[in-house]
């Protein structure tokens, strides 16, 4: 593929995503409809993201160099900010090639006067870099500009969290985490799978959050042949933690009320060795459809996905059927920023409290369906307080009879033993405690003599 169409492609993609595409499921069809080879499939991912991760940075560079930037097309605004995240943060690409295909590109798909513009503004920022945002007097616009996150977000995080926090986790969102893969253990073990990735060239490091996690240091993970033999599962570290803080044993039977697209569903199926039931439920049922085609993938015979309303799902169970109950909720998603930056723009602060409400609703429709003995987890990948503690503080007072496990925060992991994350409600894992996803997690029991209400 030429260059040139190569970076019309870009464009097209981030434009894609501006009118609120999802940037992972754009970058995936354009590689696979245009069979972009694997060194182009890298520039494009890197550009297109890195782009839309920086997208507020190179907004306020825009403005500082363009003489009306509030009249900018949507596509000259992209098309800049694309060749400023070229030339600003990658080396791969000489500033003067960058400029050119601009340069073309504007002349395509504009005029002479466009492509002018283009090449004055690109000029300037190859003259005097981007502008420093230092100058800004209020610190949460300053940090939302520096990191590139929304204001009303910037200013949410240091309420909830302070200052430091709240700065250190902009800034890890703007990094690229390491990919974490999950073993199949009734195919592979963790030690074998490291020998072997070993053997094909990878540079790996044992999670310390999953006896069955590994962490790819270097090297593309899903060209090997133990991904493409279903041996390995992309999940983030932190998304792993869920099943092993569930406390599984084999035969019993569980209750994934929000399940899509399967990664902490067949993880718990694995965690009881294929033995016992898996009931899985997505709102969508092309969505439940995705956790059976990956049980199968991984040779998994116990999960039962279908689509139903987690909130709803009393109608299909009578109380106390389930030894242990997954509630995985639906959330703002702001934990995984770092690797969907689309998020970090789509999402608005009424979302998290409309979203909060489900989550709310969720537990309380699944809460009777927990045996006397049974044990709940409640996890979203968000990093939000409204949508974490305070659900969990809700359910505790709507539901006298559960109380939060004790044992929960005597079992995690060593590494995990102190974490700033943790609170009377649970753990908040943030994006740099351990390079990971943000995500919160906690584990509800009965009490002892409750009775259901």
């Amino acid at each position: 593929m030429s260059k040139h169409i190569l970076r019309s492609t870009m464009l097209d993609v981030l434009l894609r995503i501006d009118a609120g595409g999802f940037s992972h499921l754009l970058i995936d069809h354009e590689i696979k409809a245009k069979h972009i080879d694997p060194k182009d499939e890298a520039l494009l991912t890197e550009v297109v993201y890195g782009t839309v991760q920086r997208k507020l940075t190179l907004d306020y560079a825009v403005s500082h160099f363009a003489k009306q930037p509030d009249k900018l097309k949507p596509w000259v605004r992209a098309l800049l900010r694309m060749s400023m995240y070229q030339m600003v943060y990658l080396d791969r690409v000489p500033d003067h090639a960058v400029i050119h295909e601009a340069v073309e590109i504007a002349k395509e798909r504009g005029h002479k006067g466009i492509a002018s513009l283009v090449n004055g503004v690109l000029r300037s920022v190859q003259r005097e870099g981007i502008p420093s945002a230092s100058n800004i007097a209020d610190p949460v616009k300053r940090l939302s500009i520096e990191t590139s996150h929304p204001e009303w977000l910037v200013k949410r995080w240091i309420e909830q969290y302070g200052q430091e926090t709240a700065r250190r986790m902009c800034e890890s969102n703007l990094v690229k985490k390491p990919l974490a893969v999950r073993v199949q253990p009734l195919r592979i073990s963790r030690e074998e799978a490291i020998r072997r990735l070993k053997e094909e060239g990878y540079e790996t490091s044992e999670s310390l959050l999953s006896e069955q996690g590994i962490i790819i240091e270097k090297g593309n993970v899903l060209r090997s042949e133990l991904f493409k033999k279903g041996m390995l599962t992309v999940q983030d570290q932190s998304s792993m933690l869920v099943a092993e803080m569930l406390d599984l044993e084999p035969g019993y039977t569980v209750l994934d009320a929000c399940s899509a697209p399967g990664g902490k569903t067949t993880h718990i199926a694995e965690k009881m060795h294929d033995e016992g039931t898996v009931c899985a439920f997505d709102i969508h049922e092309k969505k439940a459809k995705l956790v059976t085609r990956k049980a199968e993938e991984l040779g998994l015979s116990i999960i039962e996905a279908k689509g139903y309303d987690a909130r709803k799902l009393g109608e299909q169970f009578a109380d106390e059927t389930f030894d242990r109950i997954l509630v995985d909720a639906p959330c703002s998603g702001l934990g995984v920023a770092r690797g969907k930056p689309d998020i970090k723009y789509s999402k608005r602060e009424e979302d998290i409290y409309s979203l909060a409400q489900i989550q709310a609703t969720i537990l309380s429709s699944v809460a009777p369906l927990l045996k006397k003995t049974g044990k709940m987890v409640y996890s979203t990948c968000t990093v939000d307080k409204t949508e974490n503690e305070e659900v969990v503080r809700r359910f505790l007072t709507d539901h006298p009879d559960y109380q939060l496990d004790e044992s929960f925060f005597d079992e995690l992991p060593a590494v995990l033993q102190g974490s700033p994350g943790l609170s009377q409600y649970g753990l908040q894992l943030f994006p740099q405690t351990l390079d990971t996803d943000g995500f919160f997690l906690v584990r509800f029991v009965r009490k002892a003599g409750s009775v259901n209400n």
